[in-house]
């Protein structure tokens, strides 16, 4: 891993969802009608898509953003912790009424766990016709969740039609244009809630068998301190992924769910490790890891986050991740 290099184009680009979140560190989450002291209040950018390009930006990627964001005071500090981490924003879309996602995130400090407060205004994410097709052929890896699906469905057809891996992240499911949206992901990846709602299944290992399909490359949910169950095909290499060789459609039958158990960290805020997760993932991915270890790097750099406040100061980068992994390894 240390001799990842940078790529001409993109090595990851995605188009949706971007947050800023005000983090309340309390010691306590209160009951109805009391009050908890507030330790510190802090700012920062989130959002699934936002977080995933960062993580993959502190690892090492090139990483693109060509989404809408606003022209309020919200839209511009999200924008500034963008480029502040080396995400490219040229391709970023603003029209005036766009906004981020506005979050307030209660963290129990005592408890290590987290209850969060959105607010959606006017959130276009992905927009149908942009950006040009070129930008999303020039990238490794595809990213894209559920913010503005009509623009998540082209982006997902132009990269399967390229032989570009597509990575999901989605948070809610319904509606017959989401579902087309998740049948175009090769790469999906839900946490246990959402699979196991889409599928009805009661187990995360069942959910990701039920979830894999012949035109899917890997399945895997989620399930915080219990680790992930994934469903992969038998195509691991060590290469840099193909554009077209390693997009086929497959046809051998896809292996039992495999378990990644979550690394133990004793855990501050759990905010935004699903997104670093997936940015994780999709940075090894671009990198031609094989599959297990796509699971146990993306697993490393969620617990490492799991360890600090904040989803975006949380974020580790790769020398933390790789001595994290070479100190489980002895």
């Amino acid at each position: 891993m240390a001799g990842w290099l940078v790529t001409p184009g993109f090595d990851i680009i995605g188009f949706g969802a971007v947050a800023v979140d005000e983090v309340i560190c309390a010691e306590r989450y209160p009951p109805p009608d009391s009050k908890a002291r507030v330790l510190r209040r802090e700012r920062h950018c989130g959002g699934l898509t936002a977080i995933a390009l960062i993580a993959a930006a502190r690892l090492g990627l090139k990483c693109a953003y060509a989404g809408t964001l606003g022209k309020d005071e919200l839209s511009d500090f999200a924008i500034a912790q963008m480029q502040k981490e080396g995400v490219d924003l040229k391709n970023l879309l603003r029209p005036a009424a766009a906004r981020p996602v506005s979050s307030v995130i209660v963290v129990d400090e005592r408890r290590a766990t987290r209850n969060i407060f959105c607010y959606i205004p006017t959130v276009l994410g992905a927009v149908k016709n942009w950006p040009p097709e070129k930008v999303i052929r020039s990238a490794r890896v595809v990213l894209v969740d559920f913010f503005g699906i009509a623009g998540m469905i082209r982006a997902a057809r132009i990269a399967r039609d390229a032989g570009i891996p597509v990575v999901g992240d989605f948070e809610l499911e319904g509606g017959s244009s989401f579902l087309k949206l998740m049948r175009l992901v090769d790469h999906l990846i839900l946490s246990q809630s959402v699979a196991e709602k889409v599928t009805g299944e009661k187990t995360p290992a069942l959910a990701a068998k039920a979830l894999w399909t012949n035109e899917r490359n890997v399945v895997a949910v989620t399930c915080g301190e219990k680790g992930c169950w994934f469903v992969a095909a038998d195509v691991s290499r060590r290469t840099f992924p193909s554009r077209r060789a390693g997009q086929r459609r497959l046809t051998s039958a896809a292996t039992q769910a495999q378990h990644q158990p979550a690394f133990k960290v004793r855990a501050v805020d759990t905010t935004g490790c699903g997104d670093v997760f997936h940015g994780a993932y999709a940075a090894a991915l671009a990198r031609g890891m094989v599959v297990e270890d796509r699971f146990r790097f993306a697993s490393a750099a969620a617990a490492l986050k799991a360890a600090k406040a904040g989803a975006q100061q949380g974020i580790p980068t790769l020398r933390q991740v790789q001595k994290f992994l070479r100190s489980q390894d002895q």
